[in-house]
């Protein structure tokens, strides 16, 4: 990391005379790509990315200078290393549309945040096209029929192939090929940002950014309302949904300086509402069931019961029996059920016990509970914080020292193993009605990795299943201070 964090700061010494007061990365989330904070001693905050995957950097930089250039709400591009792996850009904040949202709810401010989306999208969409040279483009340069069949076929891999479904695999396929013919036949074929959802806006002073569209490509201008108006984690009543679309075609209108069929245009747009509910659920099934990664597995019963309501009351205007069949097969109530996860209740008795101790100062900690057992995990693997002269005088609780532990160790890996096996005991003991779980965390000092492990896993459990927790670090007295 150290290395990293000095070629960041070399390249931004090029572009800035300002000095540097500290750089702090950003956790990631689905991604390879890292970010990092700059902190500057005037105050000022910029983002570095550092990616090695070159040929999606320069997208990503060909894309922003154009859509810069047309006034489209994308953040500026200060400065590139000599073989763009790392990059400068302007800071749009952390505070995202999804995080207004869920923080206020569907108030007027927040519908006024949405419309601002919608209109900066149709005008990135539509001036954004014009002079755009789609050969830059990562993968495909057009979203076209080979396009909406690989998200079907994702889907297909990722998601529907693990529910075990039976299944005619040559007239499923057939079915794959009509949706895909009737909906890469478009009126309107622009710019289409591919990602455009909630999490993927940035809201700063009252105004919107949008970041990662480097997936970007040629394609129907519904696709990304779409997938704005139908992310499962918003939950967009449907008259805001219906809201939404009028005024985007609005905004289309306008950019187009021309009507819309909107009969027609909504139309499509509902065939690429599920084909858009289609790709996420595949990118759930390979984020969650195949690299368990926790907030994925979470999102998926969210994600079915959006398509469940969306087959319930759309239609696309084509007729595919075994696609549909098989699909309500999936939101099927006994499938979503299967991705529940299990919550704890005021009834539920199950009081789980987390504690770090110190290998050398406390030993394995003995049980307190009447049944005896339980488990200890030996962070003793993990790179040590402690050895480390500036973190001898902290522990787990301060952000330095997570910090370290986050970015220089696998500590993110081990815990995500710890994850998976907790996970398992606790929601079947609180469906067994158990009463009692304890789980130790020992590094040799019982300051810096149990602590952090400790206090993790006690974020989790709470999050995940909202159990009761008893949280202790029982070397505390004998921290080095």
């Amino acid at each position: 990391m150290q290395p990293i964090l000095e070629s960041i700061r070399s390249l931004f010494a090029d572009y800035s005379p300002v000095p540097v007061e500290r750089i702090e990365k950003i956790p990631q989330s689905g991604s390879d790509r890292m970010y990092f904070r700059i902190w500057c001693t005037d105050q000022t905050q910029f983002i570095a990315t550092v990616n090695q995957h070159i040929a999606e950097n320069h997208t990503f930089l060909y894309f922003s200078r154009h859509f810069k250039q047309i006034g489209a709400p994308v953040p500026a591009i200060f400065a590139v290393n000599a073989d763009s792996s790392i990059y400068i850009q302007e800071d749009v904040g952390s505070h995202s549309l999804l995080n207004e949202l869920e923080q206020h709810g569907h108030t007027p401010e927040v519908m006024d945040l949405f419309k601002k989306s919608l209109q900066g999208l149709a005008h990135l969409q539509i001036k954004g096209d014009k002079g755009l040279d789609y050969s830059k483009c990562i993968t495909s340069s057009a979203f076209g029929q080979q396009a909406i069949l690989s998200d079907l076929l994702y889907f297909k891999y990722y998601f529907l192939d693990t529910l075990h479904i039976p299944y005619d695999k040559e007239k499923l396929l057939k079915d794959f090929e009509t949706v895909s013919h009737y909906l890469a036949t478009v009126e309107h074929s622009y710019f289409m940002f591919r990602d455009f959802q909630s999490r993927n806006i940035m809201v700063a002073k009252g105004d919107v950014h949008f970041i990662d569209y480097q997936g970007g490509m040629k394609g129907a201008l519904q696709y990304d309302v779409a997938s704005l108006l139908w992310q499962a984690k918003a939950e967009l009543s449907d008259e805001w949904k219906n809201s939404l679309l009028d005024y985007y075609m609005d905004c289309v209108e306008q950019e187009l300086q021309k009507p819309l069929d909107r009969m027609l245009f909504v139309n499509q747009y509902n065939g690429y509402v599920l084909i858009r509910l289609l790709q996420v659920l595949g990118a759930y099934g390979f984020r969650g069931l195949f690299e368990r990664k926790a907030h994925f597995l979470s999102s998926i019963p969210l994600a079915l019961k959006n398509l469940q309501w969306f087959l319930q009351h759309k239609k696309i205007g084509i007729d595919c029996p075994v696609f549909e069949q098989l699909l309500s097969q999936v939101v099927d109530e006994a499938t979503i059920q299967q991705f529940q996860t299990t919550k704890a209740t005021a009834a539920t008795p199950l009081l789980v016990t987390i504690n770090s101790f110190s290998y050398l100062q406390n030993g394995y900690p003995a049980s307190q509970s009447n049944n005896g057992g339980g488990f200890v995990f030996d962070c003793r693997g993990i790179l040590n914080p402690g050895r480390v002269e500036e973190y001898k005088k902290q522990s787990g609780l301060d952000k330095p020292v997570k910090d370290f532990l986050e970015q220089q160790t696998k500590m993110p890996d081990f815990l995500n193993s710890v994850f998976d096996i907790i996970d398992i005991s606790v929601e079947d003991y609180i469906k067994r009605g158990f009463e009692s779980l304890e789980i130790n965390f020992g590094c040799t000092g019982g300051q810096h990795r149990s602590v952090y492990a400790a206090e993790a896993l006690n974020r989790h459990l709470s999050n995940k299943f909202s159990v009761r927790t008893r949280l202790a670090h029982m070397n505390k007295e004998k921290w080095v201070k």
